[in-house]
Order: structure tokens, then sequence, then C-alpha cells
């Protein structure tokens, strides 16, 4: 069913879909939509019944081509407005790198600028061949926060950072695959069935030891290096959980285990 919103998520089963809905303009991110972003996260994280959350273009089109341009001469003409356009920018990029669920950026054609902020952000990156990745700032004279781009420099490492950053060209999709920011790629008539798989796939394994595993990982990349007290809990809980129990039966068993918790 057509939606006429530029940022929407539908749900089917256990996978929820976070649209991005403006082919016209290749999905290009007004600030309307970079607020209603962390609102739709919030949505989808307090469905028990979602264990996965894939975004995407809504057709083969694009990504999210970066930031509505329009939006230079209007909101962010000043200092003042930038501030507000940023500061929206930054909260969802957050609230996407901070979501508990697994996420997957399904990349079509375009995926530059704050589309490829949003795509950092996502604990995996599927694309097809005609996909195209680009971080224009120094075209632009704008520098990126330091948050998104710690997530981009843990993805491809400080020097393909660089070059990315530094020099704003557009990239192919095998040159980001080799920097690190690309899983696995695709052809455009298989990207969505192979990205949906492995959405699948995640949802039969074990959910309380993705999400510990994501805030595990999370916590290294911010720079911890030593057990704390959550990492401790969650290591020693798990042995508790009715999943703990149903994956060694299964494993003794030689079957399929079928975890419950969400």
């Amino acid at each position: 069913m057509e939606n006429n919103n530029h940022v929407y998520v539908e749900k089917t089963g256990e996978i929820a879909t976070l649209y991005f809905n403006r082919p016209d303009k290749r999905n290009a991110l007004t600030h309307d939509m970079w607020k209603k972003i962390p609102q739709l996260l919030k949505e989808v994280d307090e469905d028990s019944a979602i264990k996965v959350l894939v975004l995407r273009g809504v057709d083969e089109t694009s990504f999210a081509a970066g930031a509505d341009i329009s939006e230079f001469k209007t909101l962010r003409s000043t200092a003042e407005g930038a501030k507000i356009y940023n500061d929206a920018t930054h909260v969802a990029e957050r609230a996407l790198a901070k979501f508990r669920k697994p996420t997957i950026a399904m990349v079509q054609s375009y995926c530059i600028g704050g589309g490829c902020e949003l795509a950092a952000a996502c604990d995996f990156r599927f694309a097809d061949t005609n996909a195209k990745f680009g971080i224009t700032p120094a075209k632009l004279g704008i520098v990126y926060g330091l948050d998104a781009t710690k997530e981009l420099v843990n993805l491809v490492g400080p020097s393909n950072a660089k070059y990315i950053l530094f020099s704003g060209n557009i990239i192919d999709v095998d040159k980001a695959y080799h920097f690190g920011l690309v899983n696995e790629i695709h052809s455009p008539e298989e990207i969505e069935e192979k990205t949906y798989e492995f959405a699948q796939l995640l949802c039969t394994r074990a959910q309380f030891t993705i999400r510990s595993m994501k805030y595990i990982i999370n916590e290294i990349s911010s720079g911890v290096d030593e057990d704390t007290e959550e990492t401790k809990r969650l290591r020693l809980v798990c042995f508790e959980s009715d999943d703990y129990k149903e994956g060694v039966a299964a494993f003794m068993e030689k079957r399929k285990p079928v975890f419950k918790w969400s």
C-alpha cells in the first residue's frame, strides 16, 4: 500500500523495515525526516515481536543521497539553523547506532552524506552492484561530528576514513567492500532477497545472545577493554535462561533450536 510519509516503518512478521521515501529526490534527507527517525526507532524497539530492522530506500533508485540541498538556503543558512539541523542528525545517528536490535542497511544505488552516515551506524550493510558511497563534507565546507566519524573509522580504519572524508570522492561498491564499509554485494535482482534472508536468519538465533553481544561489541568500540559489571552480568545470566537450555538440548538432540526470548 502506498505511503505518503517521507520516512516510515512497515512490519512483516519479526522484521521491521524503515523506508526512505523521496525517490524523486533520491531520498534526500530533510530536517523533518531526521527528527522522525528516533521516534520510529523507539516504536520498533518497544515492539517485542520485532527482532530485526532493515533500512532501505522505497525503490531501487537510491538508499539516501545525503541532505536536501534546498535546506542549505533556508534552515542551514545560519549557524543557529545549522545547529538545529546538526542536533537532529546527531540524535538520529546515535539512536540508530545504539539501537538494541540488529540493523541492516540495504543499499541500492546512492548512499551519500547523511545516507552513508546512517548506513555506517547500522550493524550490517548489504549493497547491490550499482551502489555508490560517499561522504562529501570537504566539498561543502562542513565538519562532521565525532560520533558519526568514529563509526566510520571503526568500520574502515583511519586511513580509509581520511580518504573518504578528505577527498569527498564517490566510491563504487567494490572499493567500499575493500575498505570494509560493505559486508555483502549482490546483484540488483537478488539484493532484497539476500538481505531479508539474512534478517530472517538472525530472527532464528538466540536474541539475548545477539543483543548482549551487540552491547559488548559497542562497549569495545567505545574504548572499553576490561569487563564491566554489566558485561559480567550478561555473561552469567545467560546460563540461567530458557534459550541456553534450549540451545544445549537442541545440540544434544541434533535438531534446530527454537528460541523463545524476545
